[in-house]
């Protein structure tokens, strides 16, 4: 595929465990185009997440290849993917993972300013208001609600202005209504930036939002 954002081949993941060694990932081929959204469905234990955590370049492969844009990324040392993800990749999960005693504009300003941005704050500022909390910016994590939280966390993902978002079951700790808001804010964020996502749901109508989907069973995708 030509402007592949994602191309993987013959990943495999192996872990050990007092059993003997599990294979999580058996071989799994994925070519995701630049600006593709494509949601990622299968049952609980399937090897979703452990896909995710490979491509984010947080989990080490077994065998085969990750190439993101034009860069293969297996190779790399921590340092190395660490700026990858600085620089490329937005991370969301089901938990916020916010800084507890940092204000929502700091989280989102630090991993900028750690990016070396000198307009940090002008770009998180511009980030909280994209969605809808410009009047939170100086609340603390635990001051906010759990929507609240989560629309933070999609403004820390979106304002490095990422080439690929990955998110795993991001409103999997939200009501359905909450769930609904930040879904829809992920899609326009995404839409208005052009940003190729993957997105891990177990929801087939947010799954059906995106551009394809594809499903996973038993550590291959099917």
């Amino acid at each position: 595929m030509d402007h592949c954002a994602v191309q993987v081949r013959n990943l495999q993941l192996t872990v050990p465990s007092a059993a003997g060694p599990v294979n999580i990932l058996r071989g799994v081929d994925l070519d995701i185009g630049t600006g593709e959204a494509v949601g990622l469905v299968g049952p609980s234990g399937s090897g979703k997440t452990s896909l995710l955590m490979v491509l984010a370049g947080l989990e080490r492969a077994s065998a085969g290849s990750v190439r993101l844009g034009s860069e293969e990324i297996t190779g790399l040392d921590e340092d190395s993917l660490a700026r990858l993800r600085r620089d490329r990749v937005g991370i969301v999960f089901q938990a916020f993972h916010l800084i507890p005693t940092m204000t929502a504009l700091e989280n989102v300003a630090v991993p900028l300013e750690l990016a070396g941005r000198a307009d940090a704050f002008s770009r998180a500022r511009a980030a909280l208001d994209a969605v809808g909390l410009g009047h939170r910016l100086e609340h603390l994590p635990g001051q906010l609600s759990g929507g609240e939280q989560q629309r933070v966390a999609l403004a820390r993902a979106f304002a490095p202005e990422p080439a690929l978002l990955l998110a795993d079951e991001p409103t999997g700790n939200l009501d359905h209504a909450t769930g609904a808001v930040v879904m829809d804010l992920l899609f326009a964020l995404r839409a208005r930036a052009g940003t190729t996502l993957l997105l891990i749901t177990h929801d087939p109508a947010l799954a059906a939002r995106c551009d394809r989907q594809i499903h996973m069973a038993d550590g291959l995708l099917t």
